[in-house]
């Protein structure tokens, strides 16, 4: 048998809860269902809900208004540090890129932040490109050259 909650410990039926979280009834049901959260004390029509569903609640709210999916939100409220999913890149979307001249003819656009490097990780990237390079082609000195190069960004001076 279950313990009734402590007089101290507020108790509400799910239309008060509806009220304080400004959510229909629905959708309640809808993320007890999907464990986003907890179930109420009781069934049916006596089900209580206390303090703990109303923060479950609220805390959903705000994130569904963050524009937050439901998968995410379940993992957050679970502890679980989910990787940050891209953004979509939409027409207008400013990046930024490096891009590496390796011969005329022969480019290499790398952004970063999409391909999850680090500057030391990019800087890996041009001098084994330009290796690459020069061995297909056969120039041995084009390797030296590479390596004190800097791939250009679009923040070096605009002309890049």
């Amino acid at each position: 048998m279950t313990q009734a909650p402590a007089p101290s410990d507020p108790s509400y039926p799910l239309s008060e809860l509806c009220v304080l979280v400004d959510l229909p009834p629905r959708t309640v049901r809808y993320y007890v269902q999907l464990g986003l959260v907890d179930r109420p004390e009781g069934e049916t029509r006596a089900a209580r809900y206390g303090a703990r569903h109303l923060e479950q609640l609220l805390t959903i709210k705000k994130w569904t208004a963050a524009g937050i999916a439901l998968e995410r939100i379940r993992a957050l409220l679970h502890g679980e540090p989910p990787p940050v999913p891209p953004r979509p890149r939409g027409l207008g979307t400013v990046t930024v890129c490096s891009h590496l001249n390796v011969a005329d003819g022969v480019d290499l656009v790398i952004d970063p932040g999409r391909a999850g490097l680090s500057p030391e990780q990019v800087r890996h990237l041009v001098r084994g490109v330009m290796a690459a390079f020069a061995a297909a082609t056969g120039e041995a000195g084009a390797t030296t050259a590479a390596e004190t190069q800097q791939p250009q960004t679009g923040q070096d001076d605009g002309t890049g």
